[in-house]
């Protein structure tokens, strides 16, 4: 069975097609820069077949429709025909209060993501974008929303609701939904079967570290906390966001530096995070690493203001679980940098993290553990692919052929890597 994943975001569309059940990927592609200067195209396939060319498209739709033709293209693609396509799984970043599981899109479920629209303006949009695009290349093909908030629907009400008037969350829904939910749960659930041990049975910390950072607390297998809030601009220092803030600095920038809304969205969203710390033009970790390592004091606080961060919430959800047993760091940095790694854990020991710094070093691209033999807490490193988690899932909605039950009681409409 052939599942097609669609990521669409506002100016660019990721698509990989893979096989189930064993969940091969058989090609994948994205466009980027839709309806700009310089759109360009993607895609490779398992045999090693590539194509980077420039491009030029207008919406959504049109770039599924390239995407696709290539997945069918006699020389390069994998698929005879589309009517091969099985199902498609779409990553709808936000479902609100109401969808707490993967589900098959029906009208109503695009209903609740269009009331959505308030709370992910940058986001459901194109999220919807794609899922309509989809209908009109692969009609009576079925279609299933897997969401970024669903796997955070569990959070409690005193973990989800904000100091405010209380009638603002009843009528306005403004509460913590939390973001990278589907790459939170794969990791958790990923760790957990490695370890050999049921994921009810742990207490993890999961810390998704790339230009955009979340960290979850997860106990008895629910996520119980999770640093973005009401949009994903809470929490971590990131790449271009500020993280947490006191909302009076936004009354100060109004009042002294007199910026109106749009420019303190534009300069807490991209202009801040590492990026604006660092003060060297670039928010890759990566080179301001190198610039620290350098001797430039600024790119240090700003590397030091990140590990702070992390620390602090490894810190609070440890003692809002009781203890710890498990973390894990995932994504590009999480990942890929031992370095990062190494900061965040040094200092910890009295809550039983205790680093190996050789297997901390020995990259593999795999599922591991660096932890040192004395360290009461297991550290692991475990790659995420939140588009195979959603191929997964969308494999499990269309096997029992129901759409998943909204959450009893919720109301329509709920509002963001």
């Amino acid at each position: 069975m052939k599942i097609l994943v669609i990521n669409a975001g506002s100016s660019s569309v990721k698509l990989t097609l893979y096989n189930t059940p064993d969940n091969t990927a058989l090609a994948s592609g994205q466009v980027e820069r839709i309806g700009l200067d310089g759109t360009r195209l993607h895609y490779a396939n398992l045999r090693g077949d590539n194509v980077n060319r420039a491009i030029t498209l207008e919406d959504t739709t049109a770039a599924i429709g390239e995407l696709t033709s290539l997945l069918v293209e006699k020389r390069i693609g994998v698929i005879p025909s589309t009517r091969d396509i099985s199902a498609i799984g779409h990553r709808v970043v936000h479902g609100g209060e109401k969808m707490t599981a993967p589900t098959l899109i029906t009208e109503p479920v695009k209903k609740i993501i269009l009331d959505c629209f308030k709370l992910a303006p940058l986001h459901n949009p194109p999220n919807m974008a794609g899922i309509r695009a989809c209908e009109a290349h692969f009609p009576g093909v079925p279609q299933v929303a897997v969401f970024d908030t669903a796997f955070h629907t569990t959070l409690p009400d005193y973990a989800y609701v904000y100091g405010l008037p209380y009638p603002l969350y009843q009528e306005d829904k403004i509460r913590r939904y939390g973001f990278h939910g589907t790459s939170h749960q794969y990791v958790s659930q990923t760790a957990a079967a490695s370890l050999n041990q049921p994921l009810a049975a742990i207490r993890l910390i999961t810390c998704h570290l790339g230009n955009g950072c979340s960290i979850t607390a997860v106990k008895e297998g629910r996520s119980i906390d999770t640093s973005m809030g009401f949009t994903p601009l809470e929490g971590l220092i990131m790449g271009t966001r500020c993280g947490d803030l006191d909302p009076a600095i936004v009354f100060y920038l109004m009042e002294h530096k007199r910026l109106d809304v749009e420019q303190i969205n534009q300069l807490l969203n991209k202009q801040s995070g590492l990026l604006g710390l660092a003060g060297i033009g670039s928010n890759d970790l990566r080179d301001i690493l190198n610039a620290k390592n350098e001797g430039h004091q600024q790119a240090e606080l700003a590397v030091n203001a990140f590990i702070y961060r992390i620390k602090k919430y490894i810190g609070a959800y440890t003692a809002a679980m009781g203890g710890l047993d498990v973390i894990v760091f995932t994504a590009g940095i999480g990942e890929n940098s031992a370095e990062v790694r190494h900061m965040v854990c040094a200092g910890l020991e009295g809550i039983g993290i205790r680093l190996d710094h050789q297997k901390n070093a020995a990259a593999n691209g795999k599922c591991r553990q660096i932890q040192h033999d004395r360290s009461r807490v297991k550290i692991m490193v475990v790659p995420t692919d939140e588009e195979r988690a959603i191929a997964a899932q969308t494999l499990d909605v269309i096997g029992s052929k129901r759409p998943a039950e909204p959450k009893p009681g919720s109301p329509q409409n709920g509002n963001d890597s």
